[in-house]
């Protein structure tokens, strides 16, 4: 019974196993049939896609064919184009060679030609001038030289009667305004005329005295030598000793020593540096009184104290016998006022004109002009540029570049130029007159020629059948010129050339 119900139970397991197997194989077959169709119908979608791009594909293959077709045809028409366009261009580089030799040949055709006419020209010139020599007897140079001294002549007196003519013009306009402005300065400033000169003779009561200066194997001059730096002179001059030196202070010091020690009758080595010392502050003290006292005369404030004590020693200088102090206290109200009546800066032409002589003050001790000096110095001290460059110029040493320093040059030549206000050596004055009369009479045509008003003037008596007007005026303009280059004076000197002409016929 158990075998039979094992067995019945394996036969069901068997069946039910069996029917499993079938179901399962009935479900499989199905899945597998939808896999296929759906497999079918996945490999037909990807045939059309297939099919679409690939026609895709042609299309835009053919459109870019046709583009590019499209613009090869372009380029190979440009390029065409410019294959024409370059065939032309050398065409006509071609004709243009062709057209510029023909004008090189041309043009040395005519050179040539020309070279033919010029040889021709030259001989029949040549020829020309030979028969003209023939009939002149002149030759070329002295035809010439006679052709120049007319044009010469001709020239020389038209040159004469322009410039007569231009002075003519300048004096109508100029020359009346400038006498006014001139005269107006002069006259409203006065001062006194009489020259000076620095004192180097000191009186001493006796000739004994001398003896006692010179002192016991000379130890008293030499002391007084050493300590002022000048040098004394005891010759034959009857009560008196000279003091010489190029510095005026130092032979001021020197003689303020040289009176006390006389005066007080004690001279020896350590009485002698005492006054040395006394004098030298004196002296000091005064050129300082000096300069305030001429700043304020002049009316020049402001100034820097080392200007106004490098401007005292000018109390001792002096310059053709004018002191220089008061000349620079004169020019510089004459500068105030030529400055006043043209509109000019009164102050800078005042202060200029009061400094435009401080180098002289210590020129001897630093080298250069006395002009250029006195500007450094200016400068230094903070003094205004524009007075600076008024002393500067003032001998035009540097060229005026302001209306201020040419005024001051001026008032600088009024002040030494007037007379009485210089005085010079009786020798030097006669040389002066000499020289000027021997310029006047070293030109052809010239009769006499005197200097009068003592130098101030020459005049010059010219020969009428040799000299003509025009002739007259250039020899006076000559004679000025030469002057102004040749001489050293003050002021100015006026030419006056004379030209007459006398008809005398006898009744009988």
């Amino acid at each position: 019974m158990l075998a039979i119900a094992v067995i019945v139970g394996l036969v069901g397991l068997l069946a039910g196993a069996g029917a499993g197997f079938m179901v399962r194989r009935r479900a499989e077959g199905t899945s597998l049939q939808q896999a296929e169709e759906r497999a079918s119908r996945i490999f037909a979608e990807a045939e059309t896609r297939q099919k679409e791009l690939l026609l895709e594909a042609k299309e835009e293959t053919l459109s870019l064919r046709n583009s590019l077709e499209a613009e090869l045809k372009e380029r190979r028409t440009e390029a065409a184009r410019i294959e024409q366009r370059l065939a032309q261009k050398e065409e006509n580089l071609d004709r243009k060679i062709e057209a510029l030799e023909r004008r090189e040949q041309s043009v040395r055709d005519r050179e040539a030609q020309i070279e033919q006419l010029r040889s021709e020209a030259e001989e029949l010139r040549h020829r020309q001038a030979t028969e003209l020599e023939r009939v002149a007897n002149l030759t070329v140079d002295e035809a010439r030289q006679q052709l120049l001294a007319a044009v010469e002549v001709e020239i020389r007196d038209e040159a004469s009667r322009r410039v007569r003519e231009i002075e003519k013009e300048v004096e109508a306009t100029a020359g009346q305004r400038a006498r006014k402005i001139l005269a107006t300065a002069i006259q409203r400033y006065t001062s006194e005329v009489t020259a000076e000169t620095t004192v180097s003779v000191v009186p001493i009561p006796s000739d004994d005295m001398k003896g006692r200066i010179i002192g016991r194997e000379g130890r008293n001059i030499r002391a007084i030598e050493a300590a002022t730096g000048v040098d004394l002179i005891i010759d034959d001059t009857p009560d008196a000793v000279t003091v010489s030196a190029f510095d005026p202070v130092r032979r001021e010091i020197a003689r303020q020593t040289l009176s006390m020690l006389v005066q007080d009758g004690r001279i020896h080595p350590t009485r002698i540096e005492e006054a040395v010392n006394k004098a030298r502050r004196d002296v000091e003290a005064t050129m300082q009184e000096a300069a305030e006292a001429a700043a304020v005369e002049a009316g020049v404030l402001n100034l820097h104290p080392e200007v106004l004590k490098v401007f005292g020693r000018l109390r001792y200088r002096t310059s053709y016998g004018q002191n220089v102090m008061r000349h620079s206290i004169e020019t510089g109200h004459i500068a105030a006022m030529i400055a006043r009546e043209i509109g000019a800066d009164v102050d800078v032409a005042r202060a200029g004109g009061f400094l435009h002589d401080l180098g002289k003050a210590v020129d001897h001790e630093v080298e250069g002009t006395h002009a250029i000096i006195g500007a450094d110095i200016a400068r230094r001290f903070k003094v205004r540029d524009a007075i600076a460059h008024c002393i500067e110029a003032h001998h035009e040493e540097v060229e005026p570049r302001s209306v201020e320093a040419v005024i001051v040059m001026m008032a600088d030549s009024i002040s030494g130029g007037r007379p009485g206000a210089r005085r010079e050596s009786l020798e030097a004055y006669i040389k002066r007159l000499e020289t000027l009369e021997s310029i006047a009479k070293s030109y052809k045509g010239v009769e006499a020629a005197f200097a009068i008003q003592a130098g101030r003037e020459i005049r010059v008596i010219v020969k009428p059948e040799i000299i003509d007007d025009l002739e007259a005026m250039r020899i006076a303009r000559d004679v000025s010129q030469k002057i102004e280059e040749t001489m050293e004076y003050p002021g100015q000197i006026k030419v006056t050339v004379v030209r007459e002409t006398r008809a005398t016929e006898y009744a009988r």
